[in-house]
């Protein structure tokens, strides 16, 4: 077994773990109703589809970084022998899935000495340069080696050197045994659950899972994409941001036109995650509110002549909406790196079941948006918001914006811009943010929300956008925030008055439009320069900024966070 040497002194490690530190998010115990009040066949098949997403987890860690899990298991070895500094290591190594992540002060944490986040993650060869790829890539194209680089550039495969080539092998292929297993699993999971729909994803989703065939996956994510009335929700989420070397590929103008040539479009890497849960009635009825609506917003998108969306204009919306009691979230979705995810709606513009007419599916996390502390967030209140304004601030309007977050997601282009490089996720979550608030004046015409509601969604969302620190450039999620930051302070939005935040109510949805119309039409022409120019002129860190940054971390000393799940931890061990 390799030996590692821990990075983090046990200081450090103290602190990290420490309850003020470590935020931790509940999902169901195995006494919640919930779980109590499912049929026996769903409790049944709710246990192997647990067993399903923690195999993915191990998949994940391995194409997270090439050393993951025998740096996992060098932790349990040393743990035995007593060793209370890697005792702690897994703890964050545990939260963060991984050795390498990022804190909520966008800090990078590396568990181990001399193993940092690499821009290929785990799916490339350590030792490979940005140039040295480019290079192979170069010369295989010019030996007629076109199907060789389709694999290598597809997003679903691993890159391994093949002499002094490159090889791509598809994930199915290369984590043969454990996605047989995953099979097993679900196959097991679909004899039991007591839902005729369901059961046919599942079934359709074990298939993909025990051949390399793209064509499978986008069948069960048509089927996915459909289900709306079932107990039980499993969710094999493939998404990617992580991958930063793939997306090196349009930085390279004779690389990139030389690929256009041969019709090979560089896809970033997916990284997977596994979401277990039960399905909320009460909650997924309301959230289903907007979606008459879908159609009317499609047509009032900026440009929405010049392109082809997901949303039909004179369709019903091939969306479903499902908000999710968690029973389990692993591998990517549930990482807690810097955050963690409140929605999903997938399958992303660049997955094949798009192409087949698949629709998508928004999924909402009712255990992460639960505000766990709330003397502390109004704490956060009174430093920060103008106390006239406190009225208007409503933590289930961040979940509302989230629900108009994640629907824009379907709204706008539907090519997936893979043309805008490293720049196209910034961009992306940009758009769905500023859909969510330039509707909110229509939504309000169309009876979707009351005036007071449309106040509380405006002076929320500009509160919720500021953040402890400056992110890195590689937190699309953050990235966009300071971006709109700068943005809304530019054009009067919001100010800063003795120290504090105050909306200027009005301004705030017509300058969501301005934003809105600038980013789509970045999308549309694909101008990776043009998105470069316009990313690095708004994402600017100002002075107002670290005012209220300042403010957060003395009220938040939150560095980590983890998820805790006592109800699949139970599964697991039956």
């Amino acid at each position: 077994m390799r030996e590692f040497e821990l990075n983090l002194s046990m200081e450090e490690l103290e602190k990290r773990t420490n309850k003020d530190y470590l935020m931790t998010k509940k999902m169901l115990k195995s006494d919640a109703p919930e779980y109590l009040n499912l049929q026996d066949g769903d409790k049944k098949a709710l246990k192997h589809l647990v067993k399903a997403a923690y195999i993915l987890e191990k998949i994940n860690m391995q194409i997270d970084c090439h050393h993951n899990l025998e740096f996992k298991e060098y932790l349990e070895k040393e743990i035995k022998n007593g060793n209370k500094q890697a005792e702690l290591t897994k703890i964050l190594f545990d939260a963060q899935k991984g050795m390498n992540a990022i804190d909520t002060m966008s800090q990078k944490i590396n568990l181990a000495k001399g193993i940092t986040e690499l821009p290929g993650k785990g799916v490339y060869p350590e030792d490979l340069s940005k140039e040295e790829f480019h290079s192979i890539l170069f010369k295989m194209l010019s030996q007629g080696k076109i199907e060789e680089v389709k694999k290598i550039l597809t997003q679903r495969s691993v890159v391994e050197r093949n002499g002094d080539e490159l090889v791509g092998i598809d994930y199915i292929d290369k984590f043969k045994e454990d996605f047989s297993k995953m099979s097993d699993e679900i196959d097991k999971a679909a004899e039991y659950s007591t839902n005729a729909d369901f059961n046919e994803y599942l079934k359709l989703q074990a298939k993909a899972l025990r051949q390399a065939d793209p064509m499978l996956d986008a069948y069960a994510d048509k089927k996915w994409a459909t289900l709306q009335d079932t107990p039980l929700e499993f969710t094999i989420t493939r998404e990617n941001y992580e991958d930063e070397m793939t997306g090196t590929i349009v930085e390279n103008k004779e690389l990139s036109d030389i690929l256009a040539k041969h019709g090979i479009s560089p896809i970033p890497k997916d990284f997977l995650g596994g979401r277990v849960g039960i399905v909320n009635k009460e909650g997924t009825h309301a959230l289903l509110a907007i979606k008459e609506y879908l159609p009317t917003l499609a047509k009032n998108m900026p440009y929405a002549d010049e392109y082809e969306q997901n949303i039909s204009k004179d369709e019903d919306a091939k969306q479903t909406m499902v908000d999710v009691d968690l029973v389990a979230v692993t591998g990517d979705v549930g990482a807690y790196r810097g955050g963690i995810t409140l929605a999903e709606n997938l399958p992303n513009d660049d997955k094949l079941s798009l192409t087949i007419g698949g629709g998508r599916r928004n999924v909402y996390h009712r255990q992460i948006r639960f505000v766990s502390d709330y003397k502390k967030l109004q704490e956060r209140l009174d430093a920060i918001l103008d106390k006239e304004q406190h009225k208007y601030y409503n933590n289930e309007a961040d979940h509302w914006f989230t629900i108009g977050h994640e629907n824009a997601h379907s709204l706008g282009p539907k090519k997936a811009c893979e043309t805008l490089g490293k720049y196209r996720n910034i961009i992306e979550e940009n758009k769905a943010d500023m859909g969510s608030l330039a509707f909110v004046d229509l939504l309000t015409e169309l009876g979707m929300y009351t005036e007071e509601q449309r106040k509380q969604i405006i002076v929320t969302t500009i509160t919720d956008n500021f953040l402890k620190s400056k992110p890195t450039m590689s937190q699309a999620h953050r990235v966009r925030t300071v971006m709109q930051n700068k943005y809304f302070a530019e054009r009067g939005a919001y100010e800063i008055i003795d120290g504090k935040i105050h909306v200027n109510i009005e301004k705030v949805v017509p300058i969501a439009k301005e934003m809105l119309a600038e980013i789509i039409r970045i999308q549309i022409d694909g101008d990776f320069d043009k998105a470069e120019k316009y990313v690095l002129d708004n994402f600017v860190w100002t002075d107002n900024m670290e005012l209220i940054g300042q403010k957060l971390q003395k009220i938040s000393k939150t560095l980590n966070g983890r998820t805790e799940s006592e109800l699949a931890e139970k599964l697991l061990n039956e």
